[in-house]
């Protein structure tokens, strides 16, 4: 569901910011008509609570605001996770404003150096055998735009021969959503068992293993 914009003249340009529910309650996709992650920076970057966020001036004032617990930054959205205990109609004002004042100064949301990130696909020693390059080209092609339309992104972790089973790991409001298990059952699995007969199953990992202002979260594609 897509709520009606926030609008701010003056040095903002008279900014518009459109804000989307997600499938996660404690999540809230931001839109601000503006870039917020260029794609150099791969598809997406996590921030949460703690983090010193320093490859992202934007972040870092956004996890300053009370009651935000992790900031996800897509190619044209921010997603905002909040505490349990707040509520959205007490943090939209702030988390509003914040944006709307960051994009006022002109500055990049993103401005960490790129040798400093990793990817957070799975790489393995070789070539992709063929069933792991149909997966990785669904999860790009098929599944991910869908994912990232609900504030979040997924990325693949691994596939083992011997059971069928794709390991998966979710990001932004995706992490932690109560429908997560019927995103990866109903969404992400189906279609892959569909495409793929070797794959029996989707099984999700935990959070994210890369470390902190090193969140560049590529997709890794065979050319």
């Amino acid at each position: 569901a897509r709520a009606g914009p926030w609008r701010r003249l003056g040095g903002a340009r008279g900014l518009f910011i459109q804000t989307e529910e997600t499938p996660n309650p404690s999540s809230l996709k931001f839109l601000p008509g503006k870039m917020v992650l260029p794609e150099e920076y791969g598809s997406s970057m996590d921030f949460r609570a703690g983090d010193s966020a320093k490859n992202s001036p934007l972040a870092m004032l956004l996890l300053r605001v009370q009651g935000v617990q992790g900031i996800f930054l897509g190619g044209n959205f921010i997603t905002v996770s909040k505490e349990d205990s707040m509520s959205w109609d007490a943090l939209k004002p702030e988390v509003f404003a914040t944006i709307m004042d960051f994009y006022a100064t002109g500055k990049a949301a993103v401005n960490g150096p790129l040798a400093a990130a990793d990817g957070g696909e799975a790489v393995g020693d070789g070539e992709d055998s063929e069933i792991v390059m149909l997966i990785k080209e669904l999860l790009e092609e098929r599944i991910r735009p869908m994912v990232h339309e609900d504030g979040g992104d997924i990325f693949f972790k691994g596939f083992d021969e011997d059971t069928g089973i794709v390991h998966v790991q979710l990001a932004g409001s995706c992490s932690g959503c109560p429908s997560s298990t019927v995103t990866l059952k109903s969404g992400v699995e189906n279609m892959l068992m569909h495409y793929i007969p070797e794959v029996t199953a989707v099984e999700s990992v935990g959070d994210l293993d890369i470390e902190p202002d090193a969140r560049k979260l590529t997709f890794h594609t065979t050319d």
